[in-house]
Parts: C-alpha cells; structure tokens; sequence
C-alpha cells in the first residue's frame, strides 16, 4: 500500500469568519480521500491558542442554533522549527508532549484576516512547509478589496468605483469623506476593506444611514471600501491553478438570485436566509461564458494567484465587472465554489485532492 500524503488541515482562526471556516473543516474532513491522505486536524481559537482536534466532522458542522467554534481544550500544536525538518510536535493539557510525525503539506482554510491574508502562509514559508493555496502576496492583495482593484484596474479589468477611506481620516475630518463617497451617487454598499464573507457590509440607499454603516464596518477594520452599487447580474465562478505551468482553469459560472429585495449577506451565505438562491450552472450564452472564464483567468494572473480563487463578476448591459477576488473562497459542500466545480465535472472530494496536489507542486 502507498504511503499516505500527510495533511495539516488548519481552521478556525482569529477573525470574524472563524464559525465558517470551522463549518469548511467539516466539510473537508467528512470528504476528504482517506485511501491518500491522513489528516491532522489544528485548530486555531478566536485568541489564537494552537490546539489540536479531534478528527470528526460532526464536531464542526453548521448550525445556525449554534455556530461551530474552536475552543482551548489546553493542547499545544508546535509549527516545525527549522527548514530542516517538517515535524510538528503536540503538547497536551497535563504538559506532556509528543510527535505528530512529518507533514507532508498545511492546507489552511483560515478565512478573513490571520490567515486568508498572508500571514500564515508567510509562517508556512519561513518553516519550509508546502501548503495548499495562494502564496503570501496573492493572499494579500486577495484580501486587501482596495489594492484589489487598483492592481485589476491596472490589468485593464474593470472593477466598481470606489473610494476607500481610513479611520484616522474619517475621525478628523468626516465631511471631507463624505462628500467624496457622496459623489459615487446611491445606492452605495460600505465594507470591510480586509474581511469576507459579507461581515460588516451594508447597503446605503440614503445618506442618513451611511455613518451607521460606517461603524459597522470600521468595528471589522480600521479602512473601509465606499462602492457604487452596479447594476447586473451576480455572477461567480471557480479558478484551479494550472498543471505544470499550464494557464489557470476556470469553471462553469454560478448565479446569485436575490428575490427578497437584499443582498447576498452573510446570513444568506450561510443560514439560510430566504430569497437567495445559488444556481450553477448560470445560463449565460456562449460568447458572455468565454468572456467571464478569460477575464476570470487573467485576473488570476494579475495577483499572481496559485491554487485557487472564486472571482465574482456583475454581468451588466455593457460587459463584466469585477466586484471581488476570494483567494480562499467558500469551501462548504452547499458553496458556489465546490458548486461550480461540480456543475463543471469535478466532485468535491476530487477538488480537495487536486487542491493538494497542486499545493505540494507549487515552487515558493
């Protein structure tokens, strides 16, 4: 029998994503390939405590009663300590500690900051680790919505207007930032520049409610993204990394229906809000699916992305538009990324075993 690939499976996390990314560990850990691959589960709490965690799906599964969490349990997972090997070490709660074994491959599935954003896979980096995923500055720019779009824009991709307003700024002088996210026009969405999952958005249909939705982002970040809301269709779609140096693949496009006259927020996402639909595949014509998939692909290129990445679109009457770049999209079974995916050919088991695959190809 071959040896098993040996996988540190790395969740929950410190930002305000971490219940999703427990709830995407369940759904990895029921359908993973266990005839390659053996699995250790390292858990993050919301301080920051490393702890490993039982190998159970059912621990984590989605609840919307009660959202999944990884909590301290007193263990202590070490990181390698050198380039020189890839041991990671345990330490459980009476002080007693103990090997892991070599790991072959980290595959993070830490959303939103401290983990989405560069920083683990700089840790991964400095300790010789391959991982699955986008590399330290994809990941950054991924999760920087700002510097997004400045890098597509100058890729010749068109995103949303913007402005971006800090919180220094916005202290000291609101008026001046107000007049210039005032001039974009309504409706208007207020985001998070640096968090996912559509925590602290808000839509803006008239200027007495924007220093409301300012705050609830600025409670997310200290820098904050003010869009012109655009008029479309809410179209996604999956990208893997190409084999060998081959170009990216994309898949089939998602849809996003909306009928409950919102938008696409995080209870949508995940707790089943009604009036939100996911359909994959989109009926889009031939010529509006080679467009999407080609820009889909060089915006890939454009942050020098590897792995993967969902890219959002608005399909509107004068073309694509831009909205995000998800360097670790939504990896539920029920998200559109997986979604897409399968509507393309390739189930969610085999997803997660070329995700690796092409993790443990990847030169750094």
């Amino acid at each position: 029998m071959a040896k098993k690939t040996r996988v540190a499976l790395v969740f929950g996390g410190r930002s305000s994503e971490h219940s999703i990314s427990c709830a995407t560990a369940a759904g990895v850990l029921a359908a993973i390939d266990r005839d390659r691959f053996e699995v250790i589960p390292i858990g993050i709490t919301r301080d920051g405590a490393v702890v490993l965690e039982p190998d159970d799906p059912e621990r984590f599964r989605l609840d919307p009663a009660k959202l999944p969490e990884v909590t301290d349990n007193g263990t202590r997972v070490h990181f390698p300590e050198s380039t020189q090997t890839r041991e990671f070490t345990v330490t459980d709660a009476e002080g007693t500690a103990r090997s892991l074994g070599q790991v072959d491959i980290a595959f993070p599935i830490l959303h939103g900051p401290f983990g989405e954003d560069g920083t683990i896979q700089g840790l991964f980096e400095l300790s010789g680790l391959p991982y699955v995923g986008n590399g330290v500055l994809a990941s950054a720019l991924g999760m920087d919505k700002h510097f997004t779009k400045t890098v597509l824009g100058a890729a010749g991709i068109a995103v949303a207007p913007w402005v971006t307003i800090p919180a220094s700024g916005w202290r000291h002088d609101p008026q001046r930032w107000r007049a210039r996210a005032e001039a974009l026009g309504l409706p208007a969405f207020v985001k998070p520049a640096r968090a996912g999952s559509s925590v602290g958005v808000s839509r803006v249909d008239d200027w007495g409610s924007f220093d409301a939705a300012m705050a609830v982002a600025f409670a997310e970040d200290d820098k904050v993204l003010v869009e012109s809301a655009i008029v479309g269709r809410e179209i996604e779609c999956g990208v893997l990394g190409g084999r060998d140096g081959a170009e990216p693949r994309v898949s089939l496009a998602g849809e996003v229906l909306v009928s409950n006259g919102g938008f696409y927020d995080f209870a949508a996402k995940y707790l089943g809000a009604a009036g939100v639909d996911l359909v994959c595949p989109a009926e889009l014509g031939e010529n509006e699916l080679r467009e999407m998939q080609r820009l889909a692909a060089r915006a890939f290129e454009a942050i020098g992305g590897a792995g993967l990445a969902r890219i959002d679109f608005f399909l509107t009457e004068s073309g694509f538009v831009v909205n995000e770049i998800n360097t670790l999209p939504g990896f539920t079974p029920i998200s559109m990324y997986p979604k897409c995916w399968l509507a393309s050919g390739l189930s969610y088991p085999d997803l997660i075993t070329e995700l690796i695959e092409l993790g443990l190809a990847e030169v750094r």
